[in-house]
């Protein structure tokens, strides 16, 4: 930004702050390198590198212009249109960007120069006329991703016309490759203009422009190779600026969609007084104290998991029970530090295997992921890449944690799936997610968790995208390979049925905090929190028939009563 804001401010005030008439020559003061009077040096006519520099960036900054507001005038439209309308509208608009893409785009330009004598104005638009196809094809591309989304279905159920939606709500969504796209076109527009007058069809000597010191560059570069320094340095600095603040501009947008919290300097505040005193249990196969996870939006912090503390034995499965939204399944992924963007952890430590971790540092959690500490996730078919086999998604694990030959590992890989009875494992292996089902593929996440032999597992809600047939199966297998490898286990459910068949203690939270924790039989049979109690009585499966089934919020209230 500072660079590009430097170029421009210069380009519109260019005569007012060149120290020098950029065509005054002195053929006593040729090809020297920087001095006081001549900052940047002199060329072969001795003219002031500096002032030429200066007056040059006028008409470069000028053509970039001309020529990026044509391309995303036509791109971005045209783009929009195609990808939110389809059909033939898309067709269409199809047909028109393949064939601009398919012309010769130099002999258009060169033609076009011919033509107009060499005005640089016209062929800039031209130029971005030609761009406009490949922007509006990434753009259309972006939109597509949009448009079946949900709100943008309830936007046409309340009435908005198709403008309305487009401005207010796909727009916004895709300015981050809108910006990619135009920061990239824009350094390409460069390239281009410099390059025209490179070849001696744009600005015409003794006028100065950038590509044209360039080529008056190239002619010394022999005796006087400084002469390709500062305009060769200034072409690159400002095409790699452009493409930066592409990139930057478009993390900006996703940090604002996502409410990335600020720098941890300025979260101090809310650490203070939060943490938890108490000690850990060194006892525990894993120990956690004073886990604080928030998010902040329009610069208001909000606690989603507040001073949390639990204790996993080992061998033992610890079962986390709450209403959605109670922070289960993020202080389970907070154990890894694998919290979604705009969520993060202020606060907490971890006591694992005789070592401490801060769980607000990342990359002191990654090491531990998988050999150590492992988890399967609540939609087994998100967790499987689609481009790769089954087969390949537990190669790679196995090669990952262990050192073997690819055909070692494909007969480990075969094994594990056998382990987690698996039939006909040699074709599985050679399917691909899409071809396999639910049941299935969160067997193969399963097996693909247990190759490393983790101390702990993480389980995050492991049964709820499944039929009760499966789910059943899969909680043994689980409790199979818990006793057989004798892990401790975190299991997060909405289910108390699961809750009282594989679980030995259970641990309830509400609104981020941990109300009561006690063994299952304790849990069931005396709840000591209301909360518990609420969550039990609306428990449909333990609701008496004919009566009507009693909600959390009417127990709360009979309990304050």
């Amino acid at each position: 930004m500072l660079w590009l804001s430097i170029v421009v401010i210069v380009a519109v005030f260019a005569h007012q702050i060149a120290p020098y008439d950029p065509m005054q020559q002195n053929l006593l003061a040729i090809k020297q390198y920087p001095s006081a009077a001549h900052l940047l040096g002199t060329d072969a006519f001795g003219r002031d590198i500096l002032s030429r520099l200066i007056v040059g960036s006028s008409g470069t900054i000028l053509g970039v212009l001309q020529a990026l507001s044509v391309a995303a005038l036509l791109g971005i439209s045209l783009g929009v249109v195609a990808g939110y309308f389809g059909r033939w509208v898309d067709r269409a608009i199809g047909v028109y960007v393949e064939i601009i893409m398919a012309l010769p785009n130099i002999i258009i330009l060169l033609v076009i120069l011919t033509i107009f004598q060499r005005n640089m104005s016209i062929a800039m638009i031209a130029v971005g006329i030609i761009g406009s196809a490949n922007t509006a094809r990434i753009i259309r591309s972006a939109t597509l991703g949009v448009r079946n989304e949900l709100y943008i279905e309830a936007a046409r159920i309340t009435g908005l016309s198709d403008l309305a939606i487009i401005r207010r709500h796909i727009i916004p969504r895709i300015l981050g490759p809108i910006t990619v796209q135009l920061s990239i076109f824009a350094a390409i527009s460069i390239l281009i203009q410099t390059g025209i007058s490179f070849l001696g069809l744009g600005v015409q000597p003794p006028f100065p422009s950038w590509g044209g010191m360039i080529l008056e560059a190239s002619v010394a570069i022999n005796d006087f190779p400084w002469l390709l320094v500062p305009s060769g340095l200034t072409v690159a600095i400002t095409i790699l600026a452009f493409g930066l603040l592409g990139d930057s501009v478009r993390d900006s947008l996703a940090a604002r969609w996502t409410h990335t919290s600020t720098p941890q300097k300025q979260r101090a505040g809310f650490r203070a007084g939060t943490t938890s005193q108490q000690a850990f249990d060194d006892s525990a196969a894993l120990s956690v104290r004073g886990l604080t996870i928030v998010t902040r939006k329009d610069g208001v912090e909000k606690a989603l998991v507040e001073d949390l503390n639990f204790d996993l034995a080992a061998g033992e499965i610890l079962g986390i029970a709450g209403e959605s939204g109670s922070g289960k399944t993020l202080s389970s992924l907070a154990v890894l530090g694998l919290l979604p963007a705009g969520v993060e952890v202020v606060s907490g430590q971890m006591r694992f295997s005789s070592k401490t971790y801060d769980l607000s540092n990342t990359r002191a959690l990654r090491p531990l992921r998988g050999q150590q500490i492992a988890m399967i996730f609540q939609e087994p078919m998100a967790a499987l890449d689609p481009c790769f086999t089954i087969g390949h998604h537990l190669v790679e694990v196995i090669r990952r944690h262990t050192p073997m030959s690819r055909a070692e590992a494909r007969a480990k890989a075969i094994e594990a799936l056998a382990e987690v009875q698996i039939a006909d494992v040699e074709t599985v292996m050679k399917k691909y997610p899409h071809q396999i089902s639910g049941g299935m593929a969160q067997r193969v996440g399963i097996a693909r968790a247990l190759i490393p032999a983790p101390q702990v597992l993480l389980a995050d809600e492991p049964t709820t995208a499944l039929d009760v047939t499966v789910q059943a199966e899969i909680l043994d297998l689980l409790r199979e390979s818990q006793k057989k490898r004798k892990m401790s286990v975190v299991f997060v459910t909405h289910d108390w049925g699961v809750v009282a068949d594989i679980c030995d203690r259970a641990m309830v939270m509400y609104h981020g905090k941990a109300l009561e924790t006690a063994s299952v039989e304790d849990i069931f049979a005396r709840p000591s929190h209301a909360y518990t109690r609420a969550l039990l009585a609306a428990d449909p499966h333990a609701a008496p028939i004919g009566e009507r089934l009693p909600t959390i919020q009417d127990m709360l209230k009979e309990g304050s009563r």
